[in-house]
Order: C-alpha cells, then sequence, then structure tokens
C-alpha cells in the first residue's frame, strides 16, 4: 500500500484528500499535516474530515512524517509548497502539487529537483475534464488558425486569491504556444476604455470571481459567422482529489522527473 502525506488535512480540499485517500484500498494515511498556528492540531484527520476516527492525528511537524511515507499531497500555497518539495526530494517521497500562483522561479526549482532524482508531478488543475480540455486547445487552436479570435474566461469563488487562475494561465501558455505567440506579451487581461479594434495576435484572459463557484473555465474560438466555445465546469472539489490519487499511483512506477496530468492521464498521444 502507499503511504501517503495529505498537507493542509483541515482546509476544504484536505479534507476532502483525506477522505478519497482513507477510502482507497490502495492507500494508507502516513499523516495529515497542518500550520502551526491551526486550530484543529491533535484532532483526528478523518474526523476532521466527517469520517470514522482513523488514529492520526492532524500535527504540523512535517519532518517526522516524511521517512515514514511514499507520496505527499499537497494543494495549499506557494510559499508551503517551495519549503515542501525540497524536503520530499531529500526524503526520496514522491510529490503530487496541485497548489496554485506558482511563479516562474518555483517552477524551475520543480525542474531542479525532477533532474536531480525527484518524481513530481506538479499541475494547476489536476481534474480529468480539465486536462482533457488543455489536450482539446492544444489540438484546436492551430487547427483554426489566425482568423479565430480566443478569448479565456474563468470564474471562481469569492475567496480564491490568485486571478487568473492557474488553470487559465495554462490554458493561455498552451494556445500561446499552439499559435506561436508569447504568453507574456500576447495575453491581454480584461479591457477597459477605448483600446480600439481587437490586435490579431492576442489571447484575451478575464477573471471573474462570486459565490461559491469551484471553477469555471471557457475558451472560445471566435470569427466571422461562427463561434466554437470548449467549457469545462466543476461542481464539486472532489474531481480534483480523484486526479491526485491518479497522480501520486502514477508517481509510484515512474522514473524521476517533473510530470503534469498529460503524463498521468496519457493525453500527450491523443
Amino acid at each position: 500500500m502507499l503511504r501517503v502525506i495529505v498537507q493542509g488535512a483541515a482546509g476544504r480540499m484536505g479534507r476532502i484528500l483525506v477522505n478519497q485517500v482513507l477510502n482507497d484500498p490502495e492507500l494508507t494515511l502516513a499523516a495529515a499535516i497542518e500550520i502551526s498556528t491551526c486550530p484543529l492540531l491533535g484532532q483526528d484527520a478523518a474526523a476532521v474530515a466527517g469520517l470514522k476516527p482513523c488514529g492520526v492525528a492532524i500535527t504540523a511537524d512535517l519532518d517526522a512524517a516524511l521517512p515514514n511515507a511514499d507520496a505527499i499531497i499537497d494543494f495549499t500555497t506557494p510559499t508551503a509548497t517551495r519549503q515542501i518539495a525540497a524536503k520530499a526530494a531529500a526524503h526520496g517521497v514522491a510529490y503530487a502539487i496541485g497548489t496554485t500562483g506558482l511563479n516562474d522561479d518555483d517552477k524551475a526549482q520543480l525542474r531542479a529537483l525532477a533532474a536531480n532524482g525527484a518524481k513530481i508531478v506538479f499541475a494547476p488543475n489536476m481534474s480529468v475534464g480539465v486536462n482533457l480540455l488543455f489536450a482539446l486547445c492544444a489540438k484546436i487552436a492551430p487547427l483554426l488558425g489566425v482568423d479565430y479570435d480566443i478569448e479565456v474566461i474563468e470564474m471562481h469563488h469569492n475567496r480564491k486569491q490568485d486571478a487568473p487562475s492557474g488553470t487559465a494561465v495554462r490554458l493561455g501558455e498552451i494556445l500561446s504556444q499552439a499559435r506561436g505567440l508569447s504568453y507574456q506579451k500576447n495575453t491581454h487581461h480584461g479591457r477597459v476604455g477605448m483600446i480600439g479594434p481587437r490586435p490579431k495576435n492576442e489571447i484575451g484572459m478575464h477573471a471573474l470571481r462570486g459565490g461559491d463557484v469551484v471553477g469555471d473555465h471557457t475558451v472560445i474560438f471566435a470569427t466571422d459567422g461562427e463561434r466554437i466555445e470548449l467549457t469545462h465546469k466543476a461542481s464539486s472539489r472532489e474531481t480534483f482529489a480523484k486526479g491526485a490519487i491518479r497522480a501520486i499511483k502514477f508517481l509510484a512506477t515512474a522514473k524521476p522527473g517533473l510530470y503534469d496530468m498529460q503524463d498521468v492521464l496519457n493525453l500527450k498521444n491523443l
């Protein structure tokens, strides 16, 4: 059985991950980790997740947990992920990262750790459906060509801190690459004022926030006479947790390296 650490175990996503791990016959919960100021430290992780107690208390001591684990799942913050990545690599623990908001330096750190033997899956969205959306956009954008304007619209709950979402950024990167553009130079974030006609070499990016929306993403390809829209809507965070479980099972037999969910789901040969 794979021994799994859940980072951020008392949070909304963490509780779902604990539930998924405990209900998977191939996995065992090695540890449930939280920040040192979490008011639920010491409580049973399963009970916090709404299950019968499992005997694993929520703790802030990741260092003590790593020697007895095979994998760690992390959907927390960039600050935490930077520290956890190095610790997981040092202990040979596979690392599935669903954290959003990582910057270029963070991603470079992951590449460096993987080059030195770490096993990492990093994906801004671990949903199977979203990763199919990624693959479809990579195929459709070059087929349609420059006559089709591209706009990306995302909406999330009113507590989300980063914008645009990591998923929307990844969509923008995929679409930019497919069109031979630069995400940094050719992405236009929102529009206001007398900006003139829309340039051809532009990808529009729009972030909406409100209510309890788990995550909606739409890519629009628009030209004279027709419009194609590809949309994914997540109604539960459980879809992300299920993807993370698939990621750690993939890493159990994978060679060292930095992977994404396209690798986990074998979508690169679509």
